[in-house]
C-alpha cells in the first residue's frame, strides 16, 4: 500500500511541477482573449454576430477544413456523421447526426465556432461558419443551396428534431415561462 501512496505522490507533484510557471510555456489569458470566447449564442439567436453565408460558399469552407474528420459528404471518418439518421431515433440504432438529433441550427453554429475545425477551434471566420452551417444543413436537406443564411435567417431554420426534447423535470431547474 505505501508503494501506491509513494508513485501517487510523485506524479502529483510531477504534474504539479509540469504545469508551474518555470517552464515559460503559454501567457495567462488577456481580457481580450477572455471576451473572444465568452460569446455565447442561445438557441433563439441572442448572441449570433452579423456576417452570412450559403450552402454554395459554405462547401468550399467545408471541403477545406472539415471534409478530412467528418468526410467528403458529412458521412463521417475521424469525425461523427453530421448527415443522415432522419427517422432512426426511435429504432434499435439511432444515428444522431445535425439532421436527425440537433433541435436547433443557432447551436450548429456556436458549435462550429467554438470548438471546430478540431485541430485548430476558434480560427474561422463569421463568414466561414455562416457557410459551413449552411452547408451541413443543405446536405440533410433542411435549407437549398442558395438559401442566405445569417442572424435573422438562422433562427428561422426548423429543424426536423426541433420538438424531440422535454424540459428538465428536476425540481431545482427553473421553468422557463
Amino acid at each position: 500500500m505505501g508503494g501506491v501512496a509513494t508513485v501517487t505522490v510523485v506524479l502529483v507533484s510531477a504534474v504539479a511541477l509540469a504545469q508551474s510557471p518555470t517552464y515559460h510555456v503559454g501567457r495567462s489569458p488577456s481580457d481580450q482573449d477572455t471576451r473572444a470566447l465568452g460569446i455565447m449564442v442561445a438557441p433563439d439567436g441572442t448572441g449570433l454576430p452579423g456576417g452570412s453565408g450559403t450552402a454554395a460558399a459554405g462547401k468550399e469552407v467545408f471541403t477545406a477544413r472539415c471534409a478530412s474528420c467528418h468526410g467528403v459528404k458529412g458521412e463521417g471518418g475521424d469525425g461523427p456523421a453530421l448527415v443522415g439518421g432522419q427517422g432512426t431515433l426511435a429504432t434499435a440504432a439511432p444515428k444522431r447526426t445535425v439532421g436527425s438529433y440537433w433541435p436547433y441550427a443557432t447551436t450548429l453554429w456556436d458549435y462550429i465556432r467554438r470548438a471546430m475545425p478540431f485541430d485548430h477551434p476558434g480560427t474561422l471566420t463569421d463568414t466561414e461558419i455562416y457557410g459551413a452551417t449552411a452547408y451541413v444543413l443543405f446536405m440533410n436537406g433542411i435549407v437549398k443551396e442558395q438559401d442566405v443564411i445569417d442572424q435573422t435567417t438562422l433562427v428561422q431554420v426548423k429543424m426536423p428534431n426541433r420538438n424531440g426534447f422535454t424540459s428538465d423535470p428536476r425540481p431545482d431547474v427553473p421553468v422557463k415561462k
